[in-house]
Protein backbone atom coordinates (compact mmCIF):
# COMPACT_ATOMS: atom_id res chain seq x y z
CA UNK A 1 0.00 0.00 0.00
CA UNK A 2 2.58 2.38 1.15
CA UNK A 3 4.55 1.49 -2.20
CA UNK A 4 1.38 2.05 -4.45
CA UNK A 5 1.22 5.96 -2.46
CA UNK A 6 4.95 6.43 -3.09
CA UNK A 7 4.19 5.63 -6.54
CA UNK A 8 1.57 8.20 -7.11
CA UNK A 9 3.44 10.74 -5.45
CA UNK A 10 4.76 12.20 -8.53
CA UNK A 11 1.52 12.31 -10.45
CA UNK A 12 0.14 13.79 -7.53
CA UNK A 13 2.60 16.61 -7.34
CA UNK A 14 2.29 17.21 -11.11
CA UNK A 15 -1.10 17.39 -10.94
CA UNK A 16 -1.37 19.72 -8.12
CA UNK A 17 2.20 22.64 -9.58
CA UNK A 18 -0.31 21.91 -12.90
CA UNK A 19 -3.52 23.22 -11.09
CA UNK A 20 -2.09 25.65 -9.30
CA UNK A 21 -0.72 27.25 -12.47
CA UNK A 22 -4.10 27.28 -14.29
CA UNK A 23 -5.24 29.24 -10.83
CA UNK A 24 -2.59 31.41 -11.16
CA UNK A 25 -3.74 32.47 -15.36
CA UNK A 26 -7.06 32.46 -14.27
CA UNK A 27 -6.37 35.21 -11.41
CA UNK A 28 -4.07 37.48 -13.76
CA UNK A 29 -6.76 37.87 -16.74
CA UNK A 30 -9.16 39.65 -14.29
CA UNK A 31 -6.32 41.83 -12.45
CA UNK A 32 -5.84 44.98 -14.79
CA UNK A 33 -2.57 45.88 -15.69
CA UNK A 34 -0.53 47.49 -13.45
CA UNK A 35 3.53 49.05 -13.20
CA UNK A 36 5.31 51.28 -10.49
CA UNK A 37 8.15 53.29 -12.16
CA UNK A 38 10.45 55.23 -9.31
CA UNK A 39 12.35 58.15 -10.17
CA UNK A 40 15.52 58.30 -7.94
CA UNK A 41 18.65 59.77 -8.37
CA UNK A 42 17.25 61.01 -11.71
CA UNK A 43 16.46 58.23 -13.23
CA UNK A 44 13.51 55.76 -13.79
CA UNK A 45 13.15 52.77 -12.62
CA UNK A 46 12.75 50.79 -14.61
CA UNK A 47 14.16 51.66 -17.67
CA UNK A 48 11.86 49.48 -19.49
CA UNK A 49 8.23 48.71 -19.66
CA UNK A 50 6.21 45.95 -21.99
CA UNK A 51 2.62 46.32 -22.46
CA UNK A 52 -0.30 44.53 -24.82
CA UNK A 53 -1.56 47.19 -27.08
CA UNK A 54 -5.28 48.16 -26.62
CA UNK A 55 -5.17 47.28 -22.73
CA UNK A 56 -5.51 49.98 -20.08
CA UNK A 57 -2.59 50.29 -18.03
CA UNK A 58 -2.48 51.59 -14.32
CA UNK A 59 0.87 53.21 -13.53
CA UNK A 60 2.03 54.94 -10.55
CA UNK A 61 4.88 57.57 -10.83
CA UNK A 62 7.04 57.73 -7.67
CA UNK A 63 9.20 60.52 -6.92
CA UNK A 64 11.82 59.44 -4.18
CA UNK A 65 14.20 62.37 -4.89
CA UNK A 66 13.86 65.94 -3.70
CA UNK A 67 13.26 67.75 -6.81
CA UNK A 68 10.15 67.99 -9.14
CA UNK A 69 10.47 66.02 -12.32
CA UNK A 70 8.14 64.83 -15.27
CA UNK A 71 7.20 61.29 -17.16
CA UNK A 72 5.77 62.48 -20.71
CA UNK A 73 5.91 59.26 -23.18
CA UNK A 74 5.10 59.59 -26.42
CA UNK A 75 6.01 59.90 -30.05
CA UNK A 76 9.29 61.67 -31.36
CA UNK A 77 6.57 64.56 -31.84
CA UNK A 78 5.40 64.74 -28.69
CA UNK A 79 8.84 64.60 -27.26
CA UNK A 80 10.34 67.56 -29.57
CA UNK A 81 6.71 69.55 -28.80
CA UNK A 82 8.15 69.25 -24.78
CA UNK A 83 11.58 69.97 -25.49
CA UNK A 84 10.75 73.14 -26.61
CA UNK A 85 7.79 73.59 -24.75
CA UNK A 86 7.14 75.98 -22.60
CA UNK A 87 4.21 73.89 -20.34
CA UNK A 88 5.60 74.20 -16.15
CA UNK A 89 2.84 71.70 -14.94
CA UNK A 90 1.06 68.52 -16.33
CA UNK A 91 -2.17 67.50 -14.75
CA UNK A 92 -4.79 66.59 -17.45
CA UNK A 93 -2.84 64.51 -19.87
CA UNK A 94 -2.82 61.33 -18.79
CA UNK A 95 0.92 60.20 -20.88
CA UNK A 96 1.68 63.94 -19.41
CA UNK A 97 2.74 64.06 -15.82
CA UNK A 98 4.35 66.37 -13.18
CA UNK A 99 5.39 64.59 -10.27
CA UNK A 100 6.70 66.77 -7.35
CA UNK A 101 9.37 66.39 -5.32
CA UNK A 102 8.78 62.99 -2.66
CA UNK A 103 5.05 62.44 -3.97
CA UNK A 104 3.50 59.83 -6.62
CA UNK A 105 0.86 60.07 -9.45
CA UNK A 106 -1.14 57.52 -10.93
CA UNK A 107 -2.11 57.39 -14.30
CA UNK A 108 -4.31 55.45 -16.54
CA UNK A 109 -3.11 55.01 -20.21
CA UNK A 110 -4.15 52.60 -23.19
CA UNK A 111 -1.85 52.52 -26.02
CA UNK A 112 -3.42 51.32 -29.15
CA UNK A 113 -0.13 51.17 -31.46
CA UNK A 114 2.14 48.95 -31.13
CA UNK A 115 5.60 50.15 -31.04
CA UNK A 116 8.47 51.52 -28.68
CA UNK A 117 7.30 55.03 -27.18
CA UNK A 118 9.67 56.83 -24.45
CA UNK A 119 9.32 58.49 -21.55
CA UNK A 120 11.53 61.78 -20.54
CA UNK A 121 11.76 63.68 -18.04
CA UNK A 122 12.09 67.29 -20.02
CA UNK A 123 13.07 69.45 -17.10
CA UNK A 124 15.97 71.65 -17.86
CA UNK A 125 18.97 69.20 -18.14
CA UNK A 126 17.28 66.07 -17.03
CA UNK A 127 16.68 64.26 -20.64
CA UNK A 128 20.93 64.88 -21.17
CA UNK A 129 21.81 63.11 -17.53
CA UNK A 130 19.71 59.55 -18.96
CA UNK A 131 15.78 60.29 -17.44
CA UNK A 132 14.89 58.20 -20.62
CA UNK A 133 12.99 54.95 -19.96
CA UNK A 134 11.31 52.84 -22.80
CA UNK A 135 7.44 51.47 -22.93
CA UNK A 136 7.12 48.83 -25.51
CA UNK A 137 3.95 48.23 -26.70
CA UNK A 138 3.43 44.47 -27.96
CA UNK A 139 0.35 43.45 -30.35
CA UNK A 140 -2.32 41.99 -27.81
CA UNK A 141 -2.07 37.83 -28.31
CA UNK A 142 -4.37 36.19 -26.74
CA UNK A 143 -3.79 33.02 -24.79
CA UNK A 144 -4.78 29.90 -25.95
CA UNK A 145 -7.95 28.93 -24.53
CA UNK A 146 -8.07 32.01 -22.76
CA UNK A 147 -9.30 34.63 -24.64
CA UNK A 148 -6.81 37.45 -22.63
CA UNK A 149 -4.02 39.15 -23.84
CA UNK A 150 -0.42 38.89 -22.94
CA UNK A 151 0.51 40.82 -19.37
CA UNK A 152 2.54 43.58 -18.27
CA UNK A 153 6.31 43.02 -18.02
CA UNK A 154 8.51 45.45 -16.47
CA UNK A 155 12.00 45.29 -16.04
Amino acid sequence: MVSGLLKALPLTVALAVALGALLMAGAGDSAPAQATVAIRYSHFLPAEITVPAGVPVTITLRNDDPIDHEWIVGTAEVHERHRTGTEPFHATVPTEVTVPAFSARVTTVTFEEPGVYLYVCHLPGHEAYGMVGGLRVTERRPRPGSGSSDALTVW
